[in-house]
């Protein structure tokens, strides 16, 4: 990752991604809080919030917009449907195309869609920077390793799904301040679900995430995972609504709102 994203304003990153720049957003723009996207039809949007409401720690609703509306209150002059650096579209639960923006789609056209961001764990990360708490996937410009967990979620009427956890590898000395620091962003998933052993989330293998790039636990390091904004696209997949549009697993979009503020 370049230094001079990491400097970036968030209205510099948008215009970046506009403009075609498809990267994970892990470092961009630090300092500002970002977002996962979830995009469904009118008729499903009432279950999705519910199932937001009910798994709080992996689906934090920052904001919901009305059907047919592409504006969002956290960034004023954002487009949700060209302005993050990368999409899912999803048929039926499975994945269709990965397009670089969605304006053009006729169901987005058709203005019958309700989109959702949700709170994302890249927000904190400044702050572990700054508490001195190094990130090894931001170091090497890469994505964070994201894995599906044999966790269920709890339901609410037709959508379903596993928990998705991010994972971080941690300095043993650090673990508590890497807790602190995250725990103070609740809206941002919040302090670690889990320290150590991942076999005990039933992930077999932290070199193959389901998501994301793996990132080697050094000697000395604890593998820290923290609930992850994925869980709601493993939810597109296991209840399958005709149709929805997410970000591509960490390439977010990134608000206006300071990390202080959510």
């Amino acid at each position: 990752m370049g230094a001079d994203r990491a400097g970036w304003s968030p209205e510099e990153a948008r215009r970046a991604f506009r403009d075609g720049l498809a990267v994970p957003t892990a470092g961009v723009a630090l300092g500002y809080a970002q977002a996962n996207l979830l995009v469904v039809p009118r008729d499903r949007a009432a279950e999705f919030r519910l199932f937001a409401e009910r798994n709080p720690r992996p689906c934090p609703v920052l904001e919901e917009t009305a059907p047919g509306g592409w504006r969002s209150r956290l960034a004023p002059g954002a487009d949700l449907r060209t302005d993050l650096p990368g999409y899912q579209v999803w048929v039926d639960g499975e994945l269709a195309a990965e397009p670089a923006s969605v304006g053009g789609l006729p169901q987005v056209r058709g203005g019958d869609l309700a989109a959702f961001l949700i709170g994302c764990s890249f927000t904190f990360e400044a702050a572990l920077l700054a508490a001195g708490v190094p990130l090894r996937h931001v170091e090497q410009g890469r994505n964070v390793a994201m894995y599906v967990t044999d966790r269920p979620c709890r339901p609410a009427g037709r959508v379903h799904g596993p928990l998705v956890v991010s994972m971080r590898p941690i300095p043993v000395g650090l673990v508590e301040t890497a807790r602190a620091v995250t725990a103070r962003m609740p809206r941002m998933h919040g302090a670690p679900l889990h320290m150590g052993d991942p076999a005990a989330l039933g992930v077999a293998d932290l070199a193959r995430p389901d998501y994301g790039d793996p990132v080697e636990v050094a000697p000395g390091e604890v593998p820290v995972f923290w609930a992850c904004g994925v869980t709601a696209q493993q939810a597109v997949i296991g209840s399958r609504p005709p149709f929805a549009i997410t970000h591509a697993p960490g390439r977010m979009f990134i608000t206006d709102v300071r990390n202080t503020e959510p």
